[in-house]
Parts: C-alpha cells; sequence; structure tokens
C-alpha cells in the first residue's frame, strides 16, 4: 500500500490500544505481517512529557518506519505542541486520537467526546496539520457520539478539507463502547463520501471477516484490535487470505513458543525486569487463552515473580501442548469451558 510517501507491506494496520501496543508489540506485528502499527496514545500535556509513562510511550529505538504516534487532548494549542514534539523526536506520522470511549479521556473532552463539538474537531486537525509541516496526519475516530448522532461523515469532510491524510473509522459509537457488533455500513457511507484514504475497525477477527469488511465498505484497508491480542500472527494469517483465498494451516506450537518468548524477552528489556514480568502476565494471558489446560496455568503464572520462573512455566506449557499436537489446536469450549472463561 502507498501511503503519504511511504510503501507499507500491505493494507493492514495495527489499531492503537493503551496498554497494549507500546514498542515490542507493535515491532512483533510488524515482523508478523502487519503494515503499519500506531503508538498507545501519547497526552498533548506538555507537563507529562518527562514522566516515565510518556518517555516509554514516545520510545522507538530501532523500531521499523513508519512510525505511527497517536496524540489525544482536547486544546488545539496543546495538541499543535504535541505534534511538534513527536515531530522532533522521530515520529514520521501524526495521529490524533477521536476515537477512544474510555471515560477518563472523554470526562475532559478528548477521545471520541471531541465528536460532539464538530467546530472544536475543525481547529484541532487545522491546527495539528499545520504544526506538523510536511509530516503527514491521520484521525481516528467513531461513526458517532451515540447511535442518534452518527456524525461521522461529517467528521471525515471536516478532516478532508483540514488536511488529513487518512481516517480510521471504529465501526461503533463513542456510547456503544466495546458492546454489540461493528456496524459497516456508515463505514462504506464515509468511503463513498472523500478522496482520502480510509481504513475500517471494529470486530475484525479472522481474514475472512477481514475480506467481508474489505469488500462490504470498499475501504482501502482494515485495522485490527483486540483480535491481535495473544495472536500477532492474524496479520500474516490475513495477508494470505487475502493473497491467496486460501486459510494458512493453525501455527506450529514450536513456532508460537518461539513468538511469545522472543516477545517477552523484548518486554523484560523495554521495561526492566520487576515492571517487565508484571506487564508480561496479561501477554501470556492472551497467548494461551483457549488452550487446553491455560486455566490453571494462567493462575500458577500470575503468582510466579521472576523472569526465570515465567520463561520455565511457558516451557513447561507448551511443551505439553506439542505433546497432543505439533500445532495450535484451542479447546472445543462445551468440552473446556473453562479454559474461555478464566
Amino acid at each position: 500500500m502507498q501511503f503519504a510517501g511511504f510503501t507499507l507491506r500491505n493494507n493492514l494496520f495495527v489499531a492503537p490500544m493503551a496498554g497494549v501496543t507500546d514498542r515490542p508489540f507493535r515491532q512483533l506485528c510488524k515482523k508478523l505481517g502487519a503494515g503499519l502499527a500506531v503508538s498507545e496514545m501519547v497526552t498533548s500535556n506538555s507537563l507529562l512529557y518527562g514522566s516515565a509513562k510518556t518517555q516509554r510511550r514516545a520510545n522507538h529505538d530501532g523500531e521499523v518506519d513508519p512510525i505511527s504516534v497517536q496524540i489525544a487532548g482536547a486544546d488545539p494549542a496543546m495538541m499543535a505542541e504535541a505534534a511538534r514534539h513527536n515531530v522532533d523526536r522521530g515520529a514520521q506520522i501524526i495521529d490524533i486520537n477521536m476515537g477512544c470511549p474510555a471515560k477518563k479521556v472523554c470526562n475532559v473532552m478528548a477521545g471520541s467526546a471531541l465528536m460532539q463539538d464538530e467546530p472544536l474537531v475543525a481547529r484541532i486537525l487545522e491546527a495539528v496539520v499545520s504544526a506538523a509541516g510536511s509530516t503527514p496526519v491521520t484521525l481516528k475516530f467513531r461513526t458517532g457520539w451515540n447511535k442518534a448522532n452518527k456524525n461521522a461523515p461529517m467528521i471525515a469532510r471536516i478532516a478532508e478539507e483540514s488536511g488529513i491524510q487518512l481516517i480510521a473509522i471504529h465501526g461503533r459509537t463513542r456510547a456503544c463502547q466495546y458492546t454489540g457488533d461493528a456496524e459497516y455500513d456508515t463505514i462504506a457511507d464515509v468511503k463513498t463520501r472523500v478522496r482520502i484514504p480510509v481504513i475500517a475497525n471494529g470486530d475484525i477477527t479472522t481474514p475472512q471477516k477481514a475480506k467481508f469488511v474489505l469488500d462490504y465498505t470498499g475501504a482501502d484497508g482494515v485495522m485490527v484490535g483486540r483480535a491481535a491480542q495473544g495472536r500477532p500472527w492474524i496479520f500474516r494469517e490475513i495477508e494470505h487470505f487475502l493473497k491467496t483465498g486460501e486459510e494458512l494451516p493453525p501455527p506450529l506450537v514450536s513456532d508460537i513458543q518461539l513468538v511469545c518468548k522472543e516477545h517477552l524477552a523484548d518486554l523484560y528489556a523495554f521495561y526492566g525486569e520487576d515492571t517487565g514480568v508484571k506487564v508480561a502476565r496479561k501477554h501470556i494471558s492472551w497467548y494461551t487463552k483457549g488452550l487446553v489446560g491455560s486455566a490453571q496455568f494462567r493462575r500458577i503464572m500470575n503468582t510466579l515473580p521472576t523472569v526465570q520462573e515465567q520463561i520455565a512455566a511457558i516451557d513447561e506449557f507448551f511443551g505439553r501442548l506439542a505433546d497432543r499436537d505439533s500445532r495450535l489446536v484451542y479447546a472445543d469450549p462445551e468440552e473446556f469451558p473453562q479454559e474461555l472463561a478464566a
């Protein structure tokens, strides 16, 4: 996919997810087939630029181009300064968060709450585009504030007129949070109204669903979020299916064991061992959810305090899986309901 002077591997994007899309996860998704990965959102409050969390989120050392940084806020001047700050520190794409439905974000009129104030949206977008200069600016938003107010087409028009170069739309309103099913009619409608690329997001969980959404909406690409948690190889599965119409076989247990361990090694190095062990627990939980014996394994994993114990437990767990089958096999939910519920 050609975008803003960059040649992307494909049209598959990793959705920005707070607490998930750190540098190790972005790098892993790119390695396993994603064309572009957007960072966790970085605050526009300059008072927090020096905090450990913000500095970690802005760490792109060794990251594969292009580097896309998402900024969040509700003040045009602060957002403009955040764009300049991140461009100066290596951002090659600035993404504006107008899709986060979290209360702590919306309560300060940032994230998807901004969709209620279209004039403010225009001021923010124009300020950021101007501040970013030659660096392309993208925008992620939802279908609307609630089901009675689906103003995504208007936001898309404002975005295009403001100089935004690509938009990504999540197929839910802010009020929907992550409940119910994503709808794609609004995304399809927006695609007919703008000339800039449109990326469809929401409930894209399989290669078949990715193809359906692309065909149904006419979107230029798809963005995968929660489905990549614990399954970052979904990008190569989608890529292969879109190219060939065929499904890849389930991955080898030994391959996923290696992917998991390399990911954890990156987490330990990135966060330091003490914090890395804690961050690793949620990723290990995602990697193993639905696999036979995983419920008991996750309960034990959450009590292990050291890197060595985590790695030993992972080797033992995946070794048992490999003894059952060389390829990854998920448990029958009727036979092992606890593996999905735990």
